[in-house]
């Protein structure tokens, strides 16, 4: 071992020596046109696989760049890219000025939407509707931009997103459904803004059409439309950037998985007014369990009019598409405890017919520029989701050794239509020296429906312990009446609020002191067939206050509080009152190296009403719910990012959560961990990547998932926790020229890990288990 480490340290040595003989470096800065830093852009050297950041000053350096005449590019979405070029002499430092044509405020898009060399970012985009860099905005908000879903290989949402933020954890999932946790509930999905969340559906966003996820935590009512107490993450899509390119991606993976994908971008216009962009996917996969499988596609076509220097219209329109093997068949069941059995069983059969899920959906965007200090902004979509197939639950497990499982299919078919718009001002006016960032705006949404899951049928017995597959033939196939219209049969469950909401950011002291002022009035509507219809109304303030200790450094305090609805219905299909929540928070917020990598610090309680409970009473293979529970979940969190030594990106974080019950129907449960919550979270991912010499191309990766203390998904009186969780993933990269290859190993260890809890119903417990060691190979080529 010692000869191995002093001949790799010579290697290594030998390698650095060749890549600064005969070279130089380059320092400079880059400004808007109004004279501020341009902190954020891409800067690359022409021809060279060197790319770097500005740091928060608009500063940059490029080292061991070989001697000669170079161009320099800053890539402009919406404007033409900045080039200069530059003269590099060995051993010297050669300095160079850029100035941008556009302003700080322009520039906020284009570092949102053309920034693919930073696992870091200052900027949010303009769906969360603020005008303020992340550092002065009195929240939690962590980013998960495009090059660390592409550098960890993520498909969806169900994959290794969480890893990237603290306290984040996958709890179970339903097929193509995201379940994400985080400080105690479960957090909403978003689309541009938009909330998304259903009684079932959408499907979860593929990362093909994503340029970014951004998590929000805690109440956001102020931000977007109602979100959970604990927060949300916002799926951010790609958009036109105005320039000619594209990027075909293929991937071969364990299980049989193929993937291919087209992103296309560019002008339909001469003027260069009428902009696109389409991303095309297509996916076979397989899994580790027998039977099982995910085929997918999806199209994501978006255009954009220019109508002038002022006004744009965008029209986005998504088609999402999977068929998987009968939804139940990836749980495994057993009366002695988890992992009882191997990781691939599967209660499935081959020849089950597949159930299909198509996800659809529109969004029109208007931004109008009124002047330099304001905006509008007006946007409006559409989604449409069905779901036609079966599902497969135990009745019981019995018989010698409990072997015996009595399987029982149930017809699965959802039908979902949300329509939402939203329409607000952005701001900005002064007050003598104090300035007024000002918000405000409109929140629709109007959900509706329509599910079947009462038809059964028992299928043939399996013996868990020694399985015999193919008993399960057409002649004994249930046949489900679909004869009548899925709006006819089904029940009904429809939803929807209108809220008015308005907030002044006020700066005092050259806006080294922000005091945020906000209020938001809310009226949630739900109907369904048995209640009838409720109507409920709550106004909800905000109060915020962030200080700017430095340009690089702030600390801020928040009060805020949230008011949504309780999706679902009790037993007797009745709606539930609405979920109430107040958050206190403090944070600290620090960019180091001057914006080359930053930290935030925060600690908060929460505190939840009219929680939903498990109802074992009314329960059956379908698990009811029940109101009259209040939790209080406190924390800390720690998030780090960005670059710490030059050409190691890092994301380093940890949550420590308390979640208990505080008040519950069943008054044993007072007390006890909130279901769904892993005390102790602690992930990590590190690429370091080479760019000069012999090796300039490479790059590796390395990262692991730490989960400690984890409560099951479902509460019950079983005190049983989950096992701890620890996977280590890592990978490998090469990018020559236009040709990028990637080859990512997942669990390393080959570990079995599962998530799962107890079903009351039938006395079992239950888990979804994860893949052992499994490797996907992707070859990308840009156009």
């Amino acid at each position: 071992m010692k000869y191995f480490l002093l001949s790799t340290l010579f290697f290594f040595s030998l390698v650095s020596w060749a890549q600064h003989a005969n070279t130089g470096n380059i320092k400079g800065t880059v400004g808007t046109s109004d004279g501020k830093p341009a902190e954020g852009v891409s800067i690359s050297v022409k021809a060279l696989n060197r790319t770097t950041i500005a740091n928060n000053d608009g500063e940059f350096e490029l080292r061991s760049i070989p001697a000669g005449t170079h161009t320099l590019i800053v890539t402009l979405v919406g404007y033409t890219d900045l080039e200069q070029e530059v003269e590099v002499k060995t051993g010297e430092t050669s300095q160079v000025t850029l100035q941008l044509g556009l302003s700080n405020n322009q520039l906020n898009e284009v570092v949102v939407l053309s920034n693919k060399s930073a696992f870091k970012t200052n900027r949010i985009s303009s769906s969360l509707r603020l005008d303020s860099k992340i550092i002065e905005i009195p929240q939690n908000i962590q980013v998960v931009t495009g090059k660390l879903i592409q550098d960890q290989q993520i498909y969806d949402m169900l994959e290794g997103v969480t890893r990237n933020v603290s306290g984040a954890t996958r709890v179970e999932h339903w097929d193509n459904y995201a379940n994400i946790n985080m400080r105690g509930s479960r957090v909403a999905p978003f689309r541009n803004g938009m909330n998304v969340s259903t009684t079932w559906g959408p499907l979860t966003e593929d990362m093909s059409m994503v340029e970014r996820i951004e998590f929000v935590k805690g109440p956001a009512g102020f931000m977007l439309s109602n979100g959970n107490p604990s927060g949300l993450y916002n799926v951010v899509t790609k958009k036109p950037s105005g320039r000619n390119k594209g990027e075909a991606n293929i991937t071969f993976g364990s299980f049989d998985m193929y993937r291919a994908s087209l992103d296309l971008d560019g002008k339909l216009s001469k003027d260069g007014k009428l902009l696109y962009r389409i991303n095309v996917m297509g996916q076979a996969k397989g899994s580790h369990r027998d039977y099982d499988y995910n085929n997918r596609y999806s199209i994501a076509p978006v255009l954009k009019y220019l109508v002038d220097d002022k006004t744009a219209i965008t029209l986005e329109y998504t088609h999402q598409f999977s068929e998987v093997n009968i939804i139940g068949s990836n749980y495994v069941f057993s009366k002695k405890g988890y992992a009882d059995l191997p990781r691939d069983f599967t209660t499935g059969e081959p020849n089950f017919s597949p159930t299909k899920m198509n996800d659809k959906s529109l969004l029109a965007i208007l931004d109008h520029k009124i002047s330099n200090n304001w905006k509008f902004t007006g946007q409006a979509s559409y989604f449409n989701y069905t779901q036609v197939g079966m599902s497969m639950w135990p009745d019981a497990i019995v018989g010698v050794n409990d072997s015996i499982m009595k399987r029982r299919v149930y017809i699965s078919e959802d039908y979902a239509v949300a329509k939402t718009g939203q329409f607000f001002l952005n701001g900005q006016e002064k007050t003598g020296s104090i300035n007024h960032k000002i918000l405000t705006g409109i929140d629709l949404s109007d959900k509706i429906n329509y599910y079947d899951w009462v038809q059964s049928a028992l299928l043939t017995d399996l013996n868990i312990y020694k399985p015999v597959y193919g008993t399960v033939t057409p002649a004994n196939m249930p046949v489900f009446d679909r004869s009548i219209d899925i709006k006819t049969r089904g029940l009904q469950y429809k939803n929807g609020y209108t809220a008015f909401y308005a907030q002044d950011e006020i700066g005092f002291f050259e806006e080294k002191l922000r005091l945020t002022l906000a209020g938001r009035y809310t009226t949630l509507k739900t109907s369904d067939v048995y209640s009838g219809a409720f109507k409920d109304s709550k106004f909800t303030p905000r109060l915020g206050l962030s200080y700017s200790i430095n340009k690089n450094t702030s600390v801020y305090f928040l009060r805020d509080e949230s008011f949504n609805e309780n999706y679902g219905t009790d037993w007797e299909g009745k709606s539930f009152d609405p979920l109430t929540g107040t958050n206190l928070e403090l944070g600290f917020k620090r960019d180091w190296m001057n914006g080359k990598w930053n930290s935030v610090f925060t600690v908060y309680q929460i505190t939840n009403n009219n929680i939903l409970t498990p109802d074992p009473e009314h329960s059956g293979a379908i698990q009811f719910s029940k109101q009259g529970g209040q939790q209080k979940v406190k924390g800390f969190e720690a998030d780090i990012r960005g670059e710490i030594f030059k050409n190691l990106d890092v994301i380093i974080n940890y949550a420590f959560t308390e979640a208990k019950i505080t008040e519950d129907t069943d008054p044993t449960l007072i007390g006890t961990q909130v279901a769904g919550t892993s005390k102790h979270v602690q992930n990590a991912w590190l690429n370091y990547k080479i760019d000069n010499g012999a090796l300039n191309g490479f790059g590796l990766s390395l990262g692991y998932q730490y989960q400690v203390d984890r409560k099951p998904w479902f509460a019950s009186n079983d005190e049983t926790q989950l096992p701890d969780y620890f996977r280590l993933d890592g990978g490998v990269t090469y990018t020559k020229n236009k040709m990028t290859f990637n080859l990512t190993v997942n669990n390393i260890l080959d570990a079995y890990l599962y998530s799962g809890g107890y079903y009351t119903y039938n006395e079992t417990y239950y888990w979804q288990s994860e893949p052992g060691t499994n490797l996907r190979l992707s070859v990308g080529y840009k156009f």
